[in-house]
């Protein structure tokens, strides 16, 4: 079964951990400590972010963010055994967060898990952030550079204008830059395909002539092929899950078997231009 893609969560909030922090928790006194390896052992897949936090009022405490592409249903309930094995694991209250990525439907989305069994009660509460609900001024105007690469599905981002001035926002900096690919997919579902290619175009000369883009290359070299083969293989999985949900998912093993990094990026790319999973599989058999 294929791994669900989590890969660039971390790296997200890593980039400005106490700005997202405080937006997320609405604690603004908050100060964070040390991004938790989250994987727990007893469960099939890891939570995706625990942030060690203090405040005056609470004290020292874990918030636990769950990043999900689209809501479903298991949802609370995972949210509860997150919660809880999280404060047995480090002996701290945790604050639970669920961001929800992409609308699925008007549904309302819960904010908490309960259940009843033979007169006993279970109660998890957690706080929902649906990005398409979040002003886009948050993400241009408050320091939260974590947002910007859903700028295209926030709330009133879905103009040409708005991308063009979040892409120019991640440009400035040498990490926010790389996300770039990330943003020109969620643009795909409020922009018309063409024009995203055309902004990518342009975006990606400009970051080619730009010293941060000789730096980066440097960089990968040190670091090895292999990382890089890795993040591009979990780029695309994300990029599948986006575009195309589980049937896309299906193509991971046949794609994890590329070991040659411009053969992966031809696969992202071409995952933007196709229109259904055929059409990608047969665009593969080209590479």
């Amino acid at each position: 079964m294929v791994k669900k893609a989590d890969i660039s969560t971390k790296k997200l909030i890593s980039i400005a951990p106490e700005n997202w922090v405080k937006w997320v928790t609405q604690i603004p006194d908050i100060l964070i400590g040390e991004v938790i390896n989250s994987e727990f052992q007893w469960i099939s897949r890891e939570s995706d972010v625990l942030v060690k936090a203090t405040s005056p009022k609470y004290g020292e405490f874990l918030v636990l963010n769950e990043l999900q592409l689209r809501y479903k249903p298991e949802m609370p309930k995972r949210m509860r055994a997150y919660a809880a094995l999280a404060e047995e694991k480090y002996n701290l209250p945790t604050y639970p967060v669920l961001i929800n990525i992409l609308k699925e439907s008007e549904e309302e989305i819960p904010h908490r898990y309960e259940s009843e069994f033979a007169g006993l009660q279970a109660r998890q509460d957690y706080r929902v952030i649906n990005l398409w609900e979040v002003d886009v001024e948050i993400a241009l105007s408050q320091p939260i550079p974590s947002l910007l690469p859903f700028v295209p599905i926030l709330k009133g981002g879905g103009e040409e204008t708005i991308v063009r001035k979040a892409l120019e926002m991640l440009r400035a900096d040498e990490q926010l830059s790389q996300l770039e690919t990330v943003m020109a997919f969620f643009a795909t579902f409020v922009l018309d395909s063409v024009l995203v290619q055309q902004i990518m175009r342009w975006d990606m000369v400009v970051l080619r002539e730009s010293p941060w883009y000789q730096q980066i290359r440097e960089e990968g070299r040190r670091e090895g092929r292999k990382e890089g083969i890795q993040a591009m293989i979990s780029a695309i999985e994300l990029s599948l899950e986006i575009k195309f949900g589980e049937e896309g998912l299906q193509l991971m093993p046949e794609i994890s078997q590329f070991s040659d990094l411009e053969q992966l990026k031809n696969i992202q790319r071409g995952i933007m231009t196709v229109d259904n999973v055929d059409e990608l599989r047969e665009f593969m058999k080209s590479i």
